[in-house]
């Protein structure tokens, strides 16, 4: 019997993909581990494998073909004897003979439902109650049980979205991932239950397309589509604002210990056989460092938060902002506090050049228990950058300049760099901020203490 081939689910939250390349034709045998088509993500472009022996009886989606939703069937495979011909003429794959491609980023890591995958289809009537693995929990108030998937009511909490708001588009109405993700850019939602306090302040809807579009004039201005990555970010950033209560720490701190140390390192390391350094170290390495050694030494800011209770992550992995083409991502160095300086700068190296070739799996840029974003190459001084949950906090980092400072009744020159620490209310309190960003000023302004 011919097999479908699926559009995979490369990340939890992934609905659609393009098409980028058939690295297979129509003829071709295939066995299971052949990599077979190049998908692009939001995130990353990444290599497609099959699963079951067979030949390529037909291509049903031609490669180049944006926005392919999950689990449309892009190619039909004819199994071993069977006659491709008459695979191709339309035949279709049985229920459960769906061949659902893989991919080398293992696409299940960190969830068992991908977002925009079709539910379980469900016979029971609606008011059955679901397995306590398949529903929220009772509300206080006595109505129904609100149903949903894990993966929804994990992307509920952590976008801090009330369930009971939610539309859910699923089978008898259960929530599924897709909901939650609109839910996120304010669609789908039901009303509050309650009012909002007298003289509380409203929030003005924002002006629509057409809206915009009208305060100018045709033909002065290019309307460029949004691509997937630049909805993603403008989805997680606003949910972020509305959700996450924001607020902010500053800091100045001297490295000219820290700039001394590093021109030293540099200036010794070791060569190949091109008489190349094997590293450079970089101002934002240390950074890096820093941050990871912080969060173990203040291990209480070093959290998730989650509606059922406070994530304490025993290790520090330390998401870092690249800039790509058409956007950004975070690729992060896991268990930095462990890792020496010039690890953190190969690896980062690495990062910066896959990402910008969208070449990262998922796994080495979701997760993480804090970031880094750091602007000083630009000559900014000093600004605020928004947290990426699940972190509870993120590093913004200025640039490196000159300033007169005061020492001993003296005026003096010294290296400043401004950072700025954006922390998540409900996981860091204030005071366990000022702790973390202290402990950090400390660290890289005495690089030596990084090695202890």
């Amino acid at each position: 019997m011919p097999i479908n081939i699926l559009m995979p689910a490369l990340s939890p939250t992934m609905e659609k993909g393009n098409l980028a390349r058939w690295l297979k034709k129509e003829g071709d045998a295939v066995k299971s581990g052949d990599v077979i088509a190049e998908i692009e993500t939001d995130k990353a472009t990444m290599e497609v494998e099959a699963v079951d022996e067979g030949t390529i009886a037909k291509i049903l989606v031609p490669e180049g073909t944006q926005d392919v939703p999950v689990n449309n069937v892009i190619a039909v495979l004819a199994g071993d004897g069977e006659d491709v011909k008459a695979a191709a003429s339309g035949a279709t794959a049985a229920p459960g003979n769906e061949a659902k491609p893989e991919s080398r980023a293992d696409a299940k890591a960190g969830s068992g439902e991908a977002a925009g995958s079709p539910e379980p289809s469900s016979r029971a009537p609606a008011s059955k109650p679901a397995s306590s693995g398949s529903q929220a929990a009772q509300p206080a108030n006595g109505h129904a049980r609100i149903f949903s998937s894990p993966l929804a009511r994990r992307l509920a909490s952590e976008a801090g979205i009330d369930l009971a708001r939610i539309e859910g588009s699923g089978p008898h109405g259960r929530i599924v991932a897709r909901d939650v993700e609109q839910a996120k850019s304010g669609k789908g939602l039901k009303a509050a239950a309650a009012p909002a306090p007298a003289g509380a302040p409203s929030i003005a809807p924002s002006m629509s397309d057409k809206q915009i579009l009208s305060l100018f004039e045709d033909g002065s201005y290019e309307l460029v589509p949004h691509d997937n990555m630049r909805r993603t970010i403008a989805q997680r950033l606003t949910a972020s604002i509305q959700n996450v209560p924001h607020f902010y720490l500053t800091m100045d701190c001297d490295i000219g210990r820290l700039l001394s140390a590093r021109e030293e390192i540099n200036a010794s390391a070791p060569k190949d056989k091109e008489k190349k350094p094997l590293y450079k170290l970089s101002v934002n390495d240390f950074v890096i460092k820093a941050m990871a050694v912080a969060l173990q030494r203040v291990p209480n800011a070093n959290v998730s938060w989650t509606e059922g209770g406070m994530l304490k992550h025993k290790h520090s992995d330390v998401g870092v902002a690249v800039a790509m083409p058409g956007g950004l991502i975070t690729p992060i160095i896991r268990k930095a506090e462990t890792k020496t300086l010039s690890a953190i700068s190969s690896e980062m190296k690495d990062f910066a050049a896959r990402a910008r070739a969208r070449k990262l799996k998922p796994e080495e840029y979701q997760g993480g228990t804090t970031a880094v974003s750091n602007l000083g190459m630009y000559g900014i001084k000093d600004f605020t950058a928004v947290i990426n949950p699940p972190h509870a906090t993120i590093l913004a980092v200025g640039a490196s300049e000159e300033r007169a400072v005061v020492r001993g009744g003296r005026i003096e020159a010294a290296q400043i760099m401004s950072v700025t620490l954006s922390c998540d209310h409900r996981a860091v309190d204030g005071a366990l901020g000022a702790e973390l960003i202290g402990a950090f000023k400390t660290l890289i302004e005495n690089p030596v203490m990084m090695m202890v």
